[in-house]
């Protein structure tokens, strides 16, 4: 059953005790004020096209299969809806100090999703024209943002301009000497192919 939240069209998914006022605050165990379903269940208790905005922090990881959740996210997202994503980054503590932690993210994880149409692709992009895969999923996104972050201690947030300015070859080169805690990546969901 969908909550009165739903009407304001934001889902807040993986909430935990982050219940937001005014959103669909959806989690497995209750927090009180959430509603209560297994993610890892499909579908979700939502209709087609309904949210205009998803928020998912530090909940994709823990997830069992990454394309399905994908999936039911861009299944329950209207075209041009809104996604935050926040994940802890695969080289860091914390990712790989937490035993429930299942999927491991990069600064490309939603490459396979992204609608790359009418958009300019870098030398090392060049490989999205034709070998990707997302298993079938009719999943696109417009990946407005995709950047580190480096710490949650205010003195070193500073390292997020310079480990931004070109992510995907700091990742590939000097992640393991100055690993960033986490990935947050900012989507547009693309529903009109």
């Amino acid at each position: 059953m969908i909550s009165q939240a739903a009407e304001k069209r934001r889902l807040n998914v993986g909430c935990g005790v982050d219940l937001k006022p005014e959103w669909v605050n959806l989690d497995v165990i209750d927090f009180g004020g959430n509603q209560v379903w297994d993610l890892n269940r499909f579908p979700w208790p939502f209709p087609d096209n309904h949210f205009d905005e998803v928020y998912a922090s530090h909940v994709l990881e823990h997830m069992g299969n990454f394309n399905a959740v994908v999936t039911e996210i861009w299944r329950v997202c209207r075209h041009g809806a809104v996604i935050t994503v926040k994940v802890p980054f695969f080289l860091s503590t914390k990712f790989y100090s937490e035993p429930d932690h299942r999927i491991p993210f990069g600064i490309r994880s939603f490459d396979n999703y992204e609608d790359i149409r009418g958009r300019r692709l870098r030398f090392y992009e060049k490989w999205k024209l034709g070998q990707r895969t997302n298993y079938g999923s009719p999943a696109r996104f417009v990946v407005e943002s995709k950047r580190f972050h480096f710490s949650n201690f205010a003195v070193l947030r500073w390292l997020n301009f310079f480990i931004n300015l070109e992510p995907v070859l700091f990742e590939r080169f000097f992640a393991t000497l100055i690993t960033p805690e986490e990935v947050h990546f900012r989507l547009r969901v693309s529903k009109d192919a």
